[in-house]
């Protein structure tokens, strides 16, 4: 019985550790932004990986989404006579809830992973240990232009996502279905308004905070070799995601 007891209180106490470290981890990368936020250069070149390198499969990705609302929302909306609201249901779906929250789960199966793979690399071959025996703060040359590639591109991204998507639902609700194509637009320019658009960037700039977080901090604490890195890589995969649906459900119940 007591060896169970000791178990969970290591248990407890690694867990507090980790939470205690991670939470450090953020709110110093967040300090580091403002106080070094690192060179325009490296942020420019993480604005490219993170959010120019992801626009096929954003769009490819909005593209499927907005058809398969559009059909799957016709003929819901067709049951009740409403096949007019087909606008409405396609783009307050996308702009509120599907935008971001798919947004942000794409971009993390693409650069996510990657940023969590590179850091790792570094920490193994130690090129992070040099960087500190030079006087150097990898935070300011490694993890704060990553914060703000994904804090500036998420928000992007998710735009394009609901342009993309809104227009897929046409395709399919106006062209394929013969929904009325001034029904379409006309709804949606009434139902959908400000606070519809600001909760969707809101949500996606804090899933940017997510996912460099995560990725950063996955990658920086890296186990050695390469099942070290394979294992950081993962885990922050899924940790990422995971937090990015459960922090839409608390700022949803918020932003309401």
């Amino acid at each position: 019985m007591s060896g169970i007891v000791q178990a969970i209180g290591r248990l407890t106490i690694k867990s507090m550790r980790d939470l205690g470290k991670i939470g450090w981890f953020l709110l110093y990368s967040l300090y580091m932004i403002v106080r070094r936020p690192g060179s325009p250069l490296q942020i420019l070149k993480q604005i490219r990986f993170i959010g120019a390198k992801s626009l096929f499969v954003i769009v490819l990705t909005a593209a499927f989404t907005g058809m398969v609302l559009g059909l799957q929302g016709y003929y819901t909306l067709a049951k009740f006579g409403s096949e007019g609201m087909l606008g409405t249901a396609v783009a307050l779906s996308l702009i509120r809830e599907l935008g971001p929250v798919l947004t942000a789960l794409m971009v993390t199966g693409r650069a996510g992973s990657a940023i969590t793979a590179e850091i790792g690399i570094m920490r193994i071959t130690e090129q992070i240990d040099a960087l500190e025996t030079m006087a150097l703060d990898p935070f300011k040359y490694l993890i704060t232009p990553k914060f703000i590639a994904a804090m500036l591109s998420l928000p992007l991204l998710c735009a394009i996502f609901d342009v993309v998507g809104i227009y897929g639902g046409w395709v399919v609700g106006v062209k394929l279905l013969g929904v009325n194509p001034g029904a379409y637009f006309y709804e949606m320019e009434k139902a959908v308004v400000w606070r519809d658009v600001y909760s969707g960037f809101v949500k996606s700039f804090s899933f940017g905070v997510i996912i460099a977080w995560i990725g950063c901090y996955k990658g920086y604490y890296a186990g050695h070799g390469a099942e070290g890195v394979s294992r950081a890589t993962t885990e922050s995969v899924v940790l990422t995601s995971v937090l990015v649906l459960v922090w839409d459900y608390f700022l949803t119940s918020i932003l309401l």
